[in-house]
């Protein structure tokens, strides 16, 4: 049970950061679909930095300044020049994808001790609370990464619905003429926002990496991007039940995996294509009606 569950949430790690991000941007209007490329680039980012700094944390700091730099660019087609923001998220998503196979296959591949070694970060244990039988080992015996998680579900969740900073990103994100009329900088907070989204997504690319003691692998964030949008649909763009829908995607990967490795008489191949019918169902809208923020995807002129 303890190993069940510790996988399932080791799987959703990665899938609530890049949820995280999509609340944010999509809260603000602009829809982040390079989630898979600001996951792949923090991971790249993340095991170089640490590597070559022999370093896990400072790996962990250069994660979220790669995954901000994704959604720079995402801002700067999308808001300044007011490309289609789907185009653009796929476009940077193929670009990262090249680029880090690149710099694997070049940088890399030559020489792993230098560039591409494991640089774990450390567990740590929260004391009395990482004894509970099942619950502790599970929640409270884990790295930084997964204590991160835990603050920035129930402070997104405060600040969205709470405070003056989540007030406006809703406005902006649901009718950017009123929000103008009184005063709020539609554009320049969707860049700010946009940026701030693309850090989170890099946070959950370092899981990938540094927080799984992993060297950087081409293309390992395998369309975890996707699916954590399909958790934010599914979520209803609420922090809250967005953690809830990636759970459910990690959990179901997770269940398959030990069933197969048990050698239980349920094929895991049908077990592991759970996810990715969820992610069609919820993306295609099957799971009830959800309703978007009115004006995402659309980009705002000032009149």
């Amino acid at each position: 049970m303890v190993s069940l569950l510790a996988g399932a949430l080791a799987l959703s790690v990665p899938l609530v950061f890049g949820s995280m991000s999509g609340v944010i941007c999509e809260r603000s209007g602009v829809i982040n679909i390079a989630i898979e490329g600001q996951l792949l680039f923090g991971a790249f980012a993340a095991a170089l930095v640490a590597s070559a700094a022999g370093s896990g944390w400072v790996g962990l700091l250069a994660a979220p300044v790669a995954g901000a730099a994704v959604g720079a660019l995402l801002a700067w087609f999308a808001v300044a020049y007011r490309v289609n923001q789907i185009i653009v998220g796929v476009v940077l998503n193929t670009l990262i994808i090249g680029l880090t196979g690149f710099l694997f296959s070049t940088l890399m591949s030559d020489n792993k001790a230098l560039w591409n070694t494991r640089m774990p970060l450390p567990r740590l244990p929260i004391p009395v609370l990482s004894e509970i039988p099942v619950v502790g080992p599970v929640l409270f015996d884990q790295t930084i990464l997964v204590y991160l998680v835990y603050v920035l579900v129930a402070v997104l969740q405060f600040m969205l619905f709470r405070s003056r900073w989540g007030l406006r990103t809703r406005a902006v994100g649901e009718h950017p003429k009123a929000a103008d009329t009184v005063g709020i900088k539609v554009n320049t907070r969707r860049v700010l926002n946009v940026i701030l989204g693309g850090a989170v997504a890099g946070l959950g690319g370092a899981f990938l990496t540094v927080g799984s003691g992993l060297a950087f692998g081409r293309e390992m964030s395998a369309g975890q991007g996707y699916i954590a949008l399909a958790a934010m649909i599914l979520g209803k763009w609420n922090p809250k039940l967005a953690v809830l829908a990636a759970l459910l995607f990690g959990f179901s990967k997770n269940l398959g995996n030990v069933l197969s490795t048990i050698g239980s008489g349920v094929p895991s191949e049908l077990l592991l294509m759970l996810p990715y019918v969820i992610t069609i169902f919820a993306v295609a809208g099957f799971v009830g009606r959800v309703r978007p923020p009115a004006a995402n995807g659309t980009p705002y002129t000032k009149s």
